[in-house]
């Protein structure tokens, strides 16, 4: 299973805005595109009350891509292992490979997961 989507780097997801004052598209964002991109892609095959959670993320960013390009983020699945879902992901500007990486996600009851989240919290 294979899926894409486009990004426009705005100045939100900038280094500049982030953490430095470069105008490029900035790692933490490169790595919320492709964790968003691999949520879709997942997600399309899941019914209620599923979903994923996040829980690695183990990236290089290799190459700048300048605010307001356009940015490609293919995710792959490459591995499932129970509910553990591993992702290939590679987000290009143009024709340059921007960065890369793996990506994994465990899919879990959304309900449960947010009765979970609220034990914690009175605790």
């Amino acid at each position: 299973m294979t899926c894409s989507d486009e990004y426009t780097v705005t100045e939100e997801y900038t280094a500049k805005h982030i953490s430095s004052e470069l105008p490029v598209l900035a790692t933490p964002a490169m790595i919320l595109f492709m964790e968003r991109t691999s949520m879709r892609c997942a997600q399309q095959y899941l019914s209620e009350p599923y979903t994923t959670v996040g829980v690695s993320v183990n990236v290089r960013h290799l190459n700048p891509a300048p605010i307001g390009g356009v940015v490609r983020v293919v995710s792959r699945l490459i591995n499932v292992e129970g509910r553990r879902l591993v992702f290939e992901v590679k987000a290009y500007y143009r024709d340059v490979l921007v960065g890369e990486g793996v990506h994994e996600r465990f899919i879990v009851n959304r309900v449960k997961f947010t009765e979970k989240v609220k034990s914690i919290l009175r605790d």
